[in-house]
């Protein structure tokens, strides 16, 4: 916003602004791979992120945010992994292993498509990770190369025709 209008919104308005509108908002205004902590706003710029191919999956079944963290049941918090020098998808895979999204269990509770989702992703071979993304009820799959990718959602999108499936990629 602040780009598009420039002088009108100081860029603290902005993100308080966009924080308004939705916890992952901020995060996509800055368009670049963050570490999230809070309910959004607080963002830390994550540098030296490889290219990840990924499919993007969206059971056809939306999920209430508000639904998700009502059933949420807090576990002890703990802090998250230190980040690894980042070579290639799989060093990406080996932290998110260490890691986990507390909204997935409540979430797939109420909407078992969710659930659907990963096993779909994990059940190919090329997928090296697969997890529910934010409160739902899109999951996305990580991918060694584009190709690989792209050959999943294929085969994802005849198998299962109802749901919205996009092969992509995150960072530069």
């Amino acid at each position: 916003l602040g780009r598009m209008f420039p002088g009108v919104v100081e860029p603290v308005g902005v993100e308080r602004i966009a924080l308004s509108l939705g916890a992952d908002v901020p995060m996509c205004l800055r368009s670049t791979t963050q570490l999230v902590g809070g309910v959004g706003e607080r963002l830390r710029a994550v540098e030296g992120m490889p290219r990840l191919p990924l499919v993007l999956v969206h059971p056809g079944v939306g999920v209430a945010t508000k639904a998700v963290f009502a059933a949420l049941e807090l576990p002890p918090p703990r802090p998250l992994p230190p980040l690894p020098t980042m070579g290639g998808p799989a060093d990406l895979v080996g932290w998110l292993r260490g890691t986990s999204n507390d909204l997935a269990a409540p979430a797939t509770s109420l909407v078992p498509a969710i659930g659907e989702s990963i096993a779909a992703l994990e059940a190919d071979e090329r997928c090296l990770f697969a997890r529910m993304s934010g409160s739902g009820a899109t999951c996305f799959g990580l991918y060694g190369t584009d190709a690989e990718a792209a050959a999943a959602a294929e085969a994802l999108r005849n198998a299962r025709p109802g749901w919205w499936i996009a092969a992509t990629a995150a960072g530069p």
